[in-house]
C-alpha cells in the first residue's frame, strides 16, 4: 500500500523528480515567452520568473541545469 503523499515540509526525493519533469515538460509546451508566478510560503512571498531569453549581462553559466 503506498504511503499517502505528505502536503507540508520538503519534497520526498521521488516528489523532486516529479517536479523537475513537470518543469521540463511545462517549459517545452506550455511556456511561450515568459511567465510570473508568486506564491505565499511560511518565510513569506516567492516570486517566479520563467522566460526564453537570457537576461542581459548574465552568463549562461550562473544557471544550474536540471
Amino acid at each position: 500500500m503506498d504511503t499517502p503523499a505528505r502536503h507540508d515540509g520538503p519534497l520526498s526525493d521521488q516528489e523532486f523528480d516529479q517536479f523537475r519533469d513537470l518543469l521540463r515538460r511545462y517549459c517545452a509546451h506550455e511556456l511561450d515567452q515568459w511567465e510570473n508566478l508568486q506564491t505565499e510560503t511560511p518565510y513569506g512571498p516567492v516570486y517566479v520568473h520563467f522566460t526564453r531569453a537570457l537576461p542581459p549581462d548574465t552568463s549562461p553559466e550562473a544557471y544550474r541545469p536540471f
